[in-house]
């Protein structure tokens, strides 16, 4: 009886085996090992490069934004879409020097640069490119393309005011606030 025990052991660890996913028989042999090694520390559980770390880069299960859902190829998406902005301002008659244009420009060729540089790794482009998740990007570039067909529809470049034309506007600058034109002079508050 004690023979058939052992093997009833080893069929049971088996069928669990089985039933866990690669990642997780990965991570709970790494965890024996780290348990049978003492000297390893424990920090060095998830320092591998190869191992993925469970909500980060390639890891990442959630974006923690209802309705976005994780994208693993967000960083290669993001240089294709704002190629796609630069092409398509480059083949309008948009003039190069209109300021939505030149700041346009500047964005999606850094955040390119950005996005090639760092491949695979989603976090660092995340944090040099200062505007959230890398989903986040992805669809910045589409709410963007979108910006750009209705500006280039519209001709809004020859809308926009240039220095030429400051003469024609009256604009009332009021440095101050707190002062209100429209009171009573014994109501305004002294400075």
């Amino acid at each position: 009886q004690n023979r058939s025990t052992p093997l009833c052991q080893q069929q049971t660890s088996r069928s669990v085996a089985i039933m866990l996913s690669r990642f997780a028989q990965h991570t709970a042999r790494r965890a024996l090992v780290q348990a049978s090694s003492v000297s390893r520390p424990a920090a060095s559980f998830f320092s591998s490069e190869a191992t993925l770390r469970p909500g980060f880069g390639k890891g990442k299960t959630s974006t923690g934004i209802v309705g976005l859902p994780v994208d693993h190829d967000a960083v290669s998406k993001i240089v294709d879409k704002y190629q796609a902005l630069l092409d398509k301002m480059s083949a309008s008659d948009m003039p190069e020097t209109a300021q939505y244009r030149m700041d346009m420009e500047k964005i999606a060729r850094y955040r390119i640069k950005v996005a090639m540089d760092h491949p695979d790794d989603p976090d660092m482009v995340e944090d040099l490119c200062q505007c959230g998740q890398v989903e986040e990007l992805v669809v910045q570039a589409d709410d963007e393309m979108q910006v750009l067909e209705m500006y280039l529809a519209e001709r809004m470049w020859e809308q926009v005011a240039t220095d030429e034309d400051a003469d024609e506007f009256d604009v009332d600058y009021d440095p101050d606030p707190s002062v209100d034109e429209t009171a009573d002079a014994d109501e305004k508050p002294s400075k």
